[in-house]
């Protein structure tokens, strides 16, 4: 028997189903006589309850359960005789005119749309290239120096240099009051650092231990202390202590402290290029990637199923009282959170799921089992023990559904870029890292 299948509005649609009495009644009696060998009451031995108390106790819930359990079977049925894919739950209300010994229940819901692509060889993706040069791999050598440095004590009459270790006292005052976190004792810091604002640093620079030194300090207006954001203090800064910084050399016991298998410099360097490629690589896809699911965005027309748009506002918004729960805030279960907040953000989301899925569909672009274990091991290649990362990853079925999800959309990023016109543009490595 075919579905009738009544369109609303854009993606929804109606089925009107038809669930007999007697199937109905049938499983309530059953479940009545299953319920009645094990219930508990007053005044009866336990599987001796006569089923019409039983009935007359549990029937109306029971029925409850039944009918939705029949309706959901019956709404199932007709979406599959009518290859619909059906988006969120459907919207159940019972109907009247039913014909003697049937029920009847209209079905509202929504349905997945179908994705119209605009030709995708007219698309237009800017893919990011770059390299690991020598200085990338000097400089992270220095980093790596600098983390294992030791500090002495300065002399009384030399002065303080970027890359010293200074203790300070200081005061600062804004309208002659002291602001709060504006003084403190015993502060320490690495000149040069950027750890403090540059007026402090540079006041700082070139003093001795012991010395003194007041000047103003003008907070910037995006200063994260609000109080103090766009006012000038004057501060008074008191050199306790000096330590200057030395730093390991470069040479095979420095590489031997590091972990590096071919203890060498040769092997350090080579380690060190070898991460370096690793996180270019990840960093370039990622750009790359979001460049294609913009691109994809702007060449696809679509509908929304509502329902799929209001379920992601609700995860985010759980998402966000669980962050808040977890710094601390009293009472973030209850915190509120505007939907609207989210919805941009939750419509591009369900956007760009429905059509990577319409694309991974329609193309085959799916993850396999070789892709997945490859990427496995190419995660855990980093790690000291590869082995244990691989099985920690392999052991978990959600972190390998991340895994494959992943790798399904690198897929469909190099679909699109053998499709889309690429205009490939070199960045440095430095403006990858963010660095410039």
């Amino acid at each position: 028997m075919s579905v009738n299948v009544e369109t609303l509005e854009k993606l929804e649609r109606k089925i009107t189903l038809s669930v007999p009495v007697k199937d109905v009644q049938d499983e309530v009696t059953k479940r009545l006589q299953r319920l009645a060998r094990t219930v508990k009451m007053d005044g009866f031995r336990p599987g001796k309850v006569p089923l019409s108390v039983v009935a007359n106790q549990y029937g109306p819930g029971v029925q409850y359960e039944v009918i939705n359990d029949k309706v959901g079977e019956a709404f199932f049925k007709a979406a599959t005789e009518a290859d619909l894919r059906v988006a969120g739950q459907p919207s159940i209300s019972e109907k009247e005119g039913a014909a003697e010994g049937e029920m009847l229940f209209d079905a509202v819901f929504e349905v997945y749309p179908e994705v119209q692509f605009k030709d995708l060889a007219e698309a237009e993706v800017e893919k990011l290239t770059a390299e690991v040069d020598d200085e990338a791999v000097e400089r992270t050598i220095d980093i790596l120096r600098k983390q294992r440095r030791t500090f002495s004590q300065r002399g009384k009459d030399e002065p303080a240099v970027d890359g010293d270790r200074v203790t300070v006292d200081f005061e600062g005052k804004i309208d002659g009051e002291v602001f709060a976190g504006g003084k403190a004792e015993d502060f320490q810091y690495l000149v040069g650092e950027g750890q403090m604002l540059a007026e402090f640093e540079d006041a700082v620079r070139g003093m001795k231990i012991g010395e003194s030194k007041t000047f103003p300090l003008a907070f910037p207006e995006d200063y994260h202390g609000k109080d103090v954001a766009g006012k000038t203090a004057d501060f008074l800064v008191t050199v306790k202590k000096l330590e200057a910084a030395h730093l390991p050399e470069v040479n095979d016991e420095f590489a031997k402290q590091l972990g590096v298998a071919e203890a060498t410099v040769d092997g350090l360097r080579a380690d060190i290029r070898k991460n370096l490629e690793r996180e270019v690589k990840y960093r370039v896809l990622a750009r790359n990637k979001t460049a294609v699911m913009d691109a994809l965005v702007a060449n696809a027309e679509l509908d929304l199923p509502k329902a799929s748009v209001q379920a992601e506002i609700n995860n985010m918004v759980a998402n966000a009282r669980a962050d808040l729960k977890q710094r601390g805030i009293k009472d973030a279960d209850k915190a509120p959170i505007p939907g609207d907040l989210f919805k941009d953000q939750a419509e591009r989301r369900v956007r760009l799921g429905l059509i990577v899925a319409d694309l991974v569909r329609a193309n085959n672009l799916l993850a396999t089992p070789e892709q997945v274990q490859a990427h496995v091991s190419e995660l855990a290649a980093s790690y000291e023990k590869p082995e244990d990362v691989a099985r920690w990853y392999t052991g978990d079925q959600q972190r390998m559904a991340e895994i494959e999800a992943v790798v399904t959309e690198n897929n469909v990023t190099d679909f699109v870029l053998g499709k889309a016109k690429v205009s490939e543009k070199k960045v440095s490595f430095d403006e990858l890292m963010g660095q410039a």
